[in-house]
């Protein structure tokens, strides 16, 4: 029995009660339920509404870091503390291995390492989406491993080779969709570039797709992608925290934080604003933290992950150092990220420990350079 239906199936009232509140309704554990039944024989599992996602996947999926060593090693007792740590928020699902996991970076045996630990810490707690890349035959071994692992979902990104023609792309996401029972996302970023039309024909060639996670941050492209196919995806932002309030303005009903590495209860508030049409809210939070943190950033290629390493060492989190190809931050900016975490002290909530996070000494004046 998977960990995801055992989960469903462990679910108190209580918990119930909780988890809705926050747009983690169990609809979506039955839907992962069933791919696990009806599509373990052949790769082939029944399509669903974006009715029945809609009232399952929505609100925020946690993307975890990939914690390293100083000697870049995989530091998975981190992993598993920090996992166990977001698993305490009500996220509708956490993705091992994406972008923000530095997935690039991996290779496959650390990737399927990366699934077991996220699924083992998250205790059934909420379905884990494992990254899938590289190229077909790649992404079928990390996709295989990452089923025996425990993952509930697979977030395919795009293949290596960045000239593909459209039956070639196509027929790379097939592969990996029809090597297990598990339904797909796509993870539409940097060349891997979709018209509707093309995004309905893709939906009708690989039947376990289920959810479109955009990266591309075009929302006048992505709504008309949207509307053109329906009900037939899920359809998420995931592009980052600063893009919540267009990705909410045309629809979307999830989208993918790294905040929610330093701030899950920010990025809850950022779901639940977006989800409520409350602009003004989202106005607020984005001025008072989301955009401050994006404009550190942008100051350099690869940041939106060595940015959310640094912070989450000076609040005394796992983290480590990022790998080539990505570059560690300046000191200049490691200082301007410490200030900056001065203003999210609100929203950074204590640790297990009952320590405030903020003024933990493991990790203070940390920087990996």
């Amino acid at each position: 029995m998977s960990l995801v239906v055992k989960w469903y199936l462990n679910l108190s009232f209580d918990a119930l009660v909780i988890h809705s509140r926050s747009y983690v309704i169990v609809t979506f554990l039955t839907f992962l339920k069933r791919q696990q039944r009806l599509g373990a024989a052949d790769g082939n599992v029944d399509a669903m509404t974006s009715a029945e996602l809609r009232n399952g996947l929505r609100g925020v999926l946690g993307f975890p870091v990939t914690p390293f060593r100083r000697d870049l090693s995989l530091d998975l007792d981190g992993l598993a503390h920090n996992v166990d740590q977001m698993s305490r928020h009500p996220f509708c699902a956490l993705v091992a291995a994406g972008g923000t996991g530095e997935l690039y970076s991996l290779t496959v045996a650390e990737i399927i390492d990366l699934v077991r630990v996220t699924v083992d810490a998250a205790a059934g707690r909420m379905p884990v989406v494992a990254g899938v890349g590289f190229n077909a035959a790649l992404g079928v071994e990390i996709a295989r491993g990452a089923e025996k692992a425990g993952a509930g979902c697979l977030l395919v990104l795009p293949p290596y080779y960045a000239n593909p023609p459209e039956d070639g792309l196509f027929s790379y996401y097939e592969t990996i969709g029809r090597a297990t029972g598990l339904p797909l996302m796509i993870y539409s970023r940097d060349w891997a570039v979709f018209s509707a039309q093309q995004v309905a024909r893709l939906a009708e060639r690989v039947p376990s797709l289920a959810a479109w996670k955009d990266g591309q941050g075009d929302v006048r492209k992505y709504q008309r992608i949207m509307s053109y196919v329906g009900d037939r995806l899920a359809w998420l932002g995931g592009i980052g925290d600063d893009c919540v309030p267009a990705y909410f303005a045309i629809g979307v009903q999830a989208y993918t934080s790294s905040i929610s590495n330093i701030a899950p209860k920010l990025s809850l508030q950022l779901a639940e604003a977006g989800l409520a049409k409350d602009f003004a809210r989202l106005d607020d939070l984005m001025r008072r933290y989301v955009h401050p943190l994006y404009a550190i950033r942008d100051r350099m290629r690869g940041y939106e992950v060595a940015v959310m390493k640094q912070a989450m060492e000076i609040l005394g989190m796992p983290a480590g150092p990022v790998r080539p190809p990505l570059a560690n931050c300046r000191p200049q900016d490691v200082e301007d990220i410490r200030k900056l975490l001065e203003v999210y002290r609100e929203v950074v909530e204590e640790r297990e420990s009952g320590e405030s996070a903020e003024r933990s000494p493991a990790g203070a004046g940390r920087s990996f350079r």
